[in-house]
């Protein structure tokens, strides 16, 4: 078989057995781009909230910290996990919670877990707090919500795993449901019946999460990987054969009969022809793009940072007035403030208030900010080789600092101190200077992938950031994926059939709709 033969096989059967695969993706790619997102932010959660309002006699961080001590080993113990040594506070908020004053803590290991302001216990949520706290968060009486059920995993809840188990909570009136956190009584989704459809026809089958399903988790990555893969080469070979069979008559060079420029006659061949050599390349970049996506071969260094790299930049110890603050009658912010919020960084630790708008704004119990040591200091933990120079405070977004669409600048706040590391990855740092947050690291692998990946798969940079002009662009080149996908298989449906059709009783080996086309093809 010639070269330019083969090139034509592989395209043809690739398409067949892949052409459903691509259809998939660009319906579901389309679901993602304009379902909303049901993940609660920190904005949402805050709306929701009950007022704080705290009272004298509440014990503070380090006295509920310490007399929960055996419950939260017992706890460990309880669940079968290895003794790590005696976590640390890494985040600690002061919430009321189902009418309860809880501080929730998040330790230096991930854990999450919730103590009573008042007698320092471990608290758990019950299925009639997770009834009270849907109530409050949809305004309804609790009698007219149904707890559905107790769980601790499901497809709706990934990146959330230090937070279960969780409560279903649902409104039986408006199909309306709520996850919330069985250890911390936090809300963290919310759906009605059309977000659910919409993310199981999008994310759950555009990242193959049935796979999931069927206990074949394990393989998922792989699987996509291999099947991304060949549909790569699929669409590579497809622009190569629509660039040869295209002939624009340009120059004075023959075109095929009829003048036509393109080799087919048949309906689905010519919009296929077309759909490929007008958005072929852009179809290309989001496989290319999709394939890099699970970072094959480990080519990328981690996303986020480990856990142990947080400790490291957060330090050890927990500072005198973290430790030892008491809750009191707060005067005008009373009838305003819903948690409030101890960060720290070595032995520097800032105490934030936060209003149902959202807004936070230091107390006059500790600084209103961390200090520029402070920030530096924990940079070089982070990367203790590496000289820190002298930052730098950032009051724009720029190609990598930025807010995602549909996500609210509490992700990525401003101004924000970024640190360039003088280390062999050339290492950035984005921190937030008012609670500390490290809210992006990237080294020279992260940046490229940001322009591989994300540029290539969401288009968000530049001018083309910009709405209405992204929706203009993406749904222009999702409708030629559409349309090139449907007919994928379309047509590989009929070469199939045709294939292994019984022999017609005149010898024909083809059948007629494809016999032209496929003589040209």
């Amino acid at each position: 078989m010639n070269p330019k033969r083969l090139l034509f096989e592989v395209h043809r059967w690739l398409g067949v057995v892949l052409a459903l695969f691509m259809l998939m993706w660009f319906v579901s790619g389309l679901v993602i781009v304009y379902a909303p997102a049901t993940a609660q932010t920190r904005a949402q959660q805050l709306a929701h909230a009950e007022l704080l309002a705290p009272e004298s006699g509440w014990l503070s961080l380090g006295e509920a910290w310490e007399k929960s001590a055996s419950q939260r080993q017992a706890a460990q113990a309880t669940a079968g996990k290895k003794p790590l040594g005696e976590a640390n506070v890494a985040d600690a908020r002061l919430a009321r919670v189902a009418g309860e004053p809880l501080w929730l803590v998040e330790d230096t290991r991930g854990g999450r877990i919730a103590l009573s302001a008042r007698d320092g216990g471990v608290r758990d949520v019950s299925a009639g707090q997770a009834l009270h706290i849907a109530g409050v968060w949809l305004d309804e009486p609790a009698e007219y919500l149904r707890h559905v059920e107790t769980f601790e995993r499901d497809a709706t809840v990934r990146n959330f795993e230090n937070w279960a188990p969780f409560h279903r909570v649902a409104d039986p009136e408006t199909g309306v449901e709520l996850v919330i956190s069985a250890r911390t009584g936090e809300v963290l989704r919310v759906t009605d019946r059309v977000d659910r459809a919409l993310f199981w026809a999008g994310n759950w089958l555009h990242m193959l999460r049935p796979l999931d399903a069927l206990g074949w988790g394990e393989a998922r990555r792989d699987v996509l990987l291999w099947i991304s893969g060949f549909t790569l080469v699929a669409t590579l070979t497809g622009l190569i054969v629509g660039w040869l069979r295209w002939r624009p008559g340009w120059f004075g060079k023959p075109t095929y009969a009829e003048g036509r420029v393109h080799p087919y006659r048949a309906f689905w061949f010519r919009w296929h022809f077309w759909a490929g050599l007008l958005g072929g390349i852009v179809a290309l970049t989001w496989i290319a793009s999709g394939f890099l996506v699970n970072n094959p071969w480990q080519v990328f260094s981690a996303a986020n940072p480990s856990r142990e790299e947080l400790a490291r930049y957060q330090g050890k110890g927990l500072p005198d007035a973290m430790r030892n603050w008491r809750p009191a009658d707060l005067g005008e912010d009373r009838t305003r403030i819903v948690e409030l919020n101890w960060r720290r960084l070595g032995d520097e630790a800032v105490l934030l208030a936060s209003g149902r708008d959202g807004q936070r704004w230091p107390l006059s119990a500790a600084a209103g900010h961390f200090s520029e040591g402070a920030l530096l200091a924990a940079a070089q933990r982070l990367s203790p080789a590496a000289p820190v120079p002298q930052p730098t405070l950032q009051t724009e977004y720029d190609g990598y600092y930025y807010p995602r669409h549909n996500r609210g600048a509490g992700d990525r706040p401003l101004p924000v101190l970024r640190v360039d590391l003088a280390d062999a990855g050339a290492t950035r740092l984005y921190l937030d200077p008012q609670d500390g947050r490290l809210l992006l690291r990237q080294d020279e692998s992260r940046r490229a992938f940001r322009w591989l990946f994300s540029a290539l798969h969401h288009w968000d940079f530049g001018w083309l950031y910009a709405r209405p002009l992204w929706d203009g662009w993406m749904l222009l080149w999702i409708a030629f994926g559409l349309v090139l996908s449907a007919s994928s298989l379309v047509i590989g449906w009929r070469r199939l059939r045709s294939t292994f059709s019984r022999k017609p009783k005149d010898g024909r080996e083809v059948a007629p709709a494809l016999a032209v086309d496929a003589a040209e093809s």
